[in-house]
């Protein structure tokens, strides 16, 4: 009987996997994450019970639980064997060294309530909240800051597959997403304000509105795309002294009850929309509309004084919800949320959480780097101050001396930190004065 030859993988093995190496621990983000999850806030959380009594519990508490979610996501570790490496030889944050099982971890993943660490999230963002800086609203929108209670940036991201190694998806056919996350963050600071998910990947941005109505304060301002676009949501918000600022949708019917101002590139409308009986919108909206080369960009919005927000101020304002799309871009790719751990729903949100926490604490360390350089926020390149973080470590080890923030000051250009303007920012920004130019004159 012929022996069947041996199957051969397809591809270069020499490209087929790469393994990287933890990142070394850096003691600026460490003191502020212990700053900020102190044994004290594990303690004081309240409203969620972790009901197993096991062994593993007792060993895999919250406090170890976080210090190991919390050192996968700013250490850049892979793979949990990894982590249980470093817990063994090193520690982790506020945790010594111990042993632990991949296998008590894989559970532990799947069985601590991960509501406990969206309270940790909220217990984070509340804190630095509180931490007040003057200088981190650019001049250019400080009237429009006083104007409104808050001024929030909202969206929706979906997750990737995740693996399906455990036995409840090993019975789904096809990939299986992780869910689907939304995200807000002020819209001047970056410094995010709240995050929600779901396990349905294919859930409507819509069904978050209850939530974000809720979260919004009187008189805020909350940016968002048109996945959030409904009749009802304008009309709540606008009955509760709240205000949104989004994108038109291109065949909805209105009327222009009056034109407050415009000219040959611009035009701002009070308009009446909800024509029909069985679907009416029972307040008046403005929309605000600006021709961009040789196309029309129609901006729709609850705020109806000009004088509160000018036409310029409407557009300049939504081009800004582009600054959440950079933080779901560097929470998936700078810190590894394309990557999921686990294949249970519960890992998977931890896992969520555990990423905003520490984007938080990493959004909050650029901000002062912003104050230390004079520089707005939105100038400075978070993914290059998270890896200068590794060659702070090795000067560190020279100098003992040495204090991040002066050091990032003095070596900020081979560094990075600065964005530099490119040629289309330059063109667009010189463009858009030119439109507004026009219309005053």
């Amino acid at each position: 009987m012929a022996m069947s030859k041996p199957r051969k993988k397809q591809g270069n093995p020499d490209f087929r996997h790469q393994v990287t190496c933890p990142a070394p621990t850096s003691q600026e983000i460490e003191s502020r994450l212990v700053e900020l999850l102190t044994p004290g806030t594990f303690a004081n959380l309240k409203g969620v019970k972790d009901k197993e009594r096991s062994l593993r519990s007792r060993i895999l508490t919250l406090p170890v639980m976080a210090a190991i979610v919390l050192s996968l996501v700013y250490r850049q570790i892979q793979y949990l064997t990894d982590v249980l490496r470093c817990l063994e030889v090193e520690g982790l944050l506020w945790v010594e060294a111990m042993s632990v099982s991949r296998q008590a971890l894989s559970q532990r993943l799947e069985s601590l309530p991960a509501q406990l660490f969206i309270k940790l999230f909220e217990q984070v963002v509340e804190r630095l909240a509180a931490k007040k800086n003057p200088t981190e609203i650019s001049p250019m929108w400080v009237s429009v800051a006083s104007s409104f209670g808050a001024v929030w940036i909202a969206d929706a991201s979906t997750l990737e597959a995740v693996k399906k190694h455990l036995g409840q998806l090993q019975e789904k056919t096809g990939a299986v997403l992780g869910g689907k996350m939304l995200m807000v963050v002020e819209a001047f600071s970056h410094r995010p304000v709240a995050a929600f998910f779901d396990a349905d990947a294919k859930r409507n941005e819509t069904k978050w509105w209850q939530e974000l109505q809720m979260r919004l304060p009187v008189g805020g301002l909350l940016i968002t795309d048109m996945g959030f676009y409904g009749f009802e949501w304008f009309d709540t918000l606008t009955e509760q002294g709240k205000y949104v600022l989004t994108r038109q949708k291109a065949k909805v019917r209105y009327q222009v009850v009056r034109v407050l101002s415009s000219s040959s590139h611009y035009k701002d409308e009070i308009i009446k929309m909800g024509l029909h009986h069985t679907d009416p919108c029972h307040h008046q909206m403005r929309q605000v509309s600006v021709l961009w080369g040789q196309t029309w960009y129609h901006y729709l919005t609850n705020v109806l004084d000009p004088q509160q927000l000018s036409p310029q101020q409407v557009c300049d304002l939504y081009r800004r919800r582009w600054q959440i799309e950079d933080a779901f871009l560097l929470t998936k790719r700078l810190l590894g949320l394309s990557y999921l751990w686990v294949g249970g729903t519960n890992g998977v949100q931890m896992q969520v959480y555990a990423t905003w926490i520490f984007y938080t604490v990493l959004n909050d360390l650029c901000a002062d780097v912003a104050v230390a350089l004079q520089q707005p926020i939105e100038r400075i390149s978070v993914e290059m101050v998270f890896r200068s973080l590794y060659f702070f470590q090795r000067a560190l080890l020279q100098n003992p001396q040495l204090q991040l923030i002066s050091w990032l000051v003095e070596y900020q250009g081979s560094m990075g930190l600065v964005k530099a303007v490119r040629r289309r920012h330059r063109r667009n920004a010189a463009t858009s004065l030119d439109i507004w130019a026009s219309a005053l004159t």
